[in-house]
C-alpha cells in the first residue's frame, strides 16, 4: 500500500482560471487552520536532498509526497520520467534532470498566480492546465466541442436546488444502516478478508481492517504466501498516524499533514453514527449518477479543515463512495472510498466490498467476516 511516490514535474504551462467564492474562503479556512500543525512538523526540506522549491520544502513529508503525486497525475507521468532509473536499485532521486529544473520554476509559477490573482487561494493547480498531458492543449478539438458534455466534477459542491437536505440525506443514511440506537451500540469491529488488487496486481493478501470508537482505525494488508511483498499499514491511533509500505519511498514514516487528518476522518466515520458530528458545514449539492446509480450528494468540513464529500444511493441511502481532499501547493489531493455489497452483522450493515483509491495506486478488498464489540489490542493502532 503505498503513498503517493512519483515525481516532481511540470511542463510549461499557459494558465486560465475561474473559480467559485467557496473555493476561495475554504482554501483560506484550511491554510489558517493548520499553519501552527504544519510548522511544527519535519519539513520535505529536512529530510530529503535538493527540495529546494519554496513551497514544497516547508510541507511536512506527507503532504510532501502527496504534492509528487498530485504533479505526477496531473502530467501523466511516472517517477522515471523526472528521477533516472526510478523503479531500480539504482535511482538518483538527487540529480536535477532538465525535467525537474522546470517542475521548480512551474510550481513557484503556479504559486505566484495564486498569491498574485486569487488572494492564496488554490484556484489554479498543476492540472487546471495540464489535464493529464505533458504539454497542455491550447486549441479544443471540435470533435469535443460538439461531443458529450464535460463531466468532471467541482472540487466544492455548489447548493442542490429542491432536493433532500443534508440533514435528510444523512438521517436517511443513519436509518439504513440500522438507526442510531443500533450505531451507537457498536464500539470497536474487526473486518477480515482477501484483496482483490488492480488490473490483476496485488491480489491475494489477507487484509485486517479494525476499528474502536470513536476514532481508532487501521488497515492491514499481508501476504503470507508471498512475503517478499512485504506487509502494508495505515494506522490512526486518536492522535498520531504512520504508513508501512514496502514499495514505499521511506518505507515506513509518521504523518503530520493532509494524510494524517484524512485517517482521523476515515477513524471517525467509521462509526457513522457520529457523521453530524464529524463533518460540519454541512450542504447537498444536485444528484448525480455512479456507476449508472442515481446519487445523493453531500459535502462537508471534517477535522482540520479536510474537504470531504460523499455520495448516497437514492433508492437504499446507503453510503456508495466518499471523496476526501487532501493539500498541496500545486492541488487538491484526492482520495477515494467506494463501498458496495452492505450486510447486516448484528442488526448493522456493514459494506462487505471496499475499495481505496489514491493517486499512486487502488485496493480492493472482499470482507468475509465482521465481528462487532470484540476487544482490539492497542498497538493495532500504533506505530507498525
Amino acid at each position: 500500500m503505498m503513498f503517493l511516490s512519483r515525481p516532481v514535474i511540470l511542463a510549461a504551462v499557459a494558465l486560465s482560471a475561474v473559480g467559485l467564492l467557496g473555493v476561495g474562503l475554504v482554501d483560506r479556512a484550511v491554510a489558517q487552520a493548520n499553519q501552527t500543525a504544519t510548522t511544527k512538523a519535519q519539513k520535505a526540506g529536512e529530510v530529503f536532498k535538493n527540495v529546494t522549491t519554496s513551497t514544497l520544502k516547508e510541507l511536512p513529508v506527507d503532504d510532501f509526497l502527496a504534492s509528487m503525486g498530485v504533479i505526477s497525475a496531473g502530467l501523466g507521468l511516472d517517477c522515471a520520467d523526472c528521477h533516472p532509473a526510478a523503479g531500480s536499485d539504482k535511482v538518483d532521486w538527487v540529480f536535477d534532470t532538465a525535467r525537474k529544473k522546470t517542475a521548480r520554476r512551474m510550481v513557484e509559477m503556479v504559486a505566484t498566480i495564486n498569491r498574485t490573482h486569487f488572494g492564496g487561494a488554490q484556484f489554479v493547480t498543476c492540472y487546471t492546465c495540464h489535464h493529464g498531458r505533458l504539454r497542455p492543449t491550447t486549441t479544443i478539438a471540435l470533435d469535443a466541442l460538439y461531443g458529450p458534455p464535460n463531466e468532471e466534477k467541482d472540487d466544492i459542491v455548489a447548493p442542490g436546488e429542491g432536493g433532500p437536505s443534508a440533514d435528510q440525506i444523512l438521517d436517511k443514511y443513519i436509518q439504513a444502516l440500522g438507526g442510531a440506537q443500533r450505531l451507537a451500540g457498536v464500539k470497536s469491529f474487526i473486518a477480515t478478508g482477501s484483496s482483490v488488487g488492480y488490473e490483476g496486481l496485488g491480489g491475494g493478501g489477507q487484509f485486517l481492517i479494525c476499528g474502536k470508537a470513536p476514532d481508532q482505525r487501521a488497515v492491514q494488508i499481508v501476504f503470507k504466501d508471498h512475503p517478499e511483498r512485504g506487509d502494508s499499514t495505515r494506522a490512526y491511533n486518536g492522535s498520531a498516524g504512520w504508513i508501512k509500505s514496502p514499495r514505499g519511498l521511506l518505507g515506513q514514516y509518521e504523518l503530520a499533514g493532509s494524510e494524517l487528518d484524512g485517517l482521523r476522518l476515515e477513524a471517525q466515520l467509521a462509526f457513522p453514527g457520529q457523521i453530524k458530528q464529524v463533518l460540519t458545514n454541512l450542504r447537498a449539492g444536485n444528484p448525480d449518477t455512479i456507476n449508472g446509480s442515481d446519487v445523493d450528494v453531500v459535502q462537508g468540513t471534517g477535522p482540520r479543515g479536510v474537504l470531504a464529500t460523499l455520495y448516497f444511493d437514492r433508492q437504499s441511502g446507503l453510503m456508495v463512495r466518499m471523496v476526501r481532499y487532501g493539500r498541496s501547493p500545486v492541488g487538491r489531493v484526492p482520495v477515494q472510498s467506494d463501498y458496495a455489497d452492505y450486510r447486516d452483522v448484528g442488526g448493522v450493515k456493514f459494506p462487505f466490498k471496499y475499495t481505496f483509491s489514491w493517486l499512486d495506486g487502488r485496493d480492493a478488498f472482499q470482507l468475509t467476516e465482521v465481528k462487532t464489540n470484540v476487544p482490539i489490542d492497542p498497538a493495532m493502532f500504533g506505530k507498525p
